[in-house]
């Protein structure tokens, strides 16, 4: 009895012995298991391609060639659901809080969210818009504040405030549209946008050129520098294919971005103003420049493709 006893005795000493070579590791409390932890860019290690004829540009803010660690797959969730959000990268010096994001992308896609009350009944409400990444991840989100008489009343030509939001609520760019005029027979009151990024700091401006046919609007920085124009195409038409608004040098002689309203098929176009863009734009163009082109696109969209009630959208700058 006495052999079992210390048989079993020294073998609880041997294990409680072993047991103290290897510690057991300590940890925060708040600790979740081995997680990816945030904050890492989208991208692996690459090079991207530009437009042709442009050169390759490396993510802003980071050497050419270095590691920017792995995809993230789980993200928070944002205020309204839905896709999942980009990862907030690393912010670069200069960057103005919350322009971080823009600094790892050279494209954006923006959908328009379908609003059931308009589609059914025709009442205009405040536009709503994901803004995604190339990979579906969402950038941003952007809601139109308006009231529902300058809505309903003044329909494509409203003036708006839109109000951009990341992952978090915050509100890191946006966008005022005054009353304008929009058709080239009043040449003096022509359409303009005002980007500001944070809140309340212009980064700059759209402001639209007169011309008989196209659409055309000059990009301007916050010392209101022209700095790129955006032309469109002589006919505003997006049946069965893309329209395609190019943004050139000043001097027109090379394309450096484009903003394109996608096709969306023959029901969505028909009964609901629920409109898919894209822009392109250098991977290394200033984060400024990047979001007054997102403003330009939302211009664009009021101005050619929104429509209320009966109306339909406007063919060109002459109708």
């Amino acid at each position: 009895m006495s052999y079992f006893a210390d048989t079993l005795e020294n073998g609880i000493m041997e294990q409680s012995n072993k047991a103290a070579e290897f510690p057991k590791p300590t940890h925060p409390s708040n600790y979740a298991g081995n997680q990816v932890p945030y904050g890492y860019p989208q991208y692996a290690p690459q090079t991207f391609q530009n437009a042709p004829g442009q050169p390759n540009y490396a993510l802003q803010g980071y050497p050419a060639g270095a590691s920017y660690g792995p995809l993230v797959q789980n993200q928070p969730s944002g205020p309204s659901g839905g896709a999942a959000w980009m990862p907030a990268p690393p912010p670069p010096l200069n960057c103005p809080p919350g322009l971080e994001y823009l600094t790892q992308i050279d494209q954006i896609l923006i959908h328009q969210q379908i609003e059931l009350l308009e589609a059914l009944i025709g009442f205009e409400t405040n536009n709503k818009y994901e803004l995604k990444n190339s990979l579906g991840q969402r950038v941003y989100f952007a809601a139109e504040e308006n009231d529902c008489c300058t809505r309903n009343c003044c329909g494509p030509s409203r003036p708006f405030t839109i109000k951009i939001v990341d992952n978090m609520g915050q509100e890191v760019i946006t966008l005022q549209r005054p009353l304008r005029c929009s058709s080239c027979c009043f040449p003096c009151c022509l359409q303009e946008l005002e980007v500001q990024a944070p809140p309340g700091t212009p980064v700059g401006y759209i402001k639209q050129n007169w011309h008989p046919c196209l659409p055309k609007f000059t990009v301007q920085n916050e010392a209101k520098m022209d700095i790129f124009k955006i032309i469109g195409p002589c006919v505003v038409c997006s049946c069965c294919q893309d329209v395609n608004f190019e943004v050139k040098s000043m001097d027109e002689s090379s394309v450096v971005g484009r903003i394109s309203k996608q096709w969306t098929g023959f029901v969505k176009e028909a009964f609901t103003d629920a409109d898919n863009f894209g822009i392109q734009f250098p991977l290394d163009l200033d984060v400024k420049m990047k979001a007054v082109m997102i403003g330009a696109c939302f211009l664009i969209d009021f101005m050619f493709f929104e429509h209320t009630g009966d109306k339909g959208q406007r063919a060109g700058v002459w109708q």
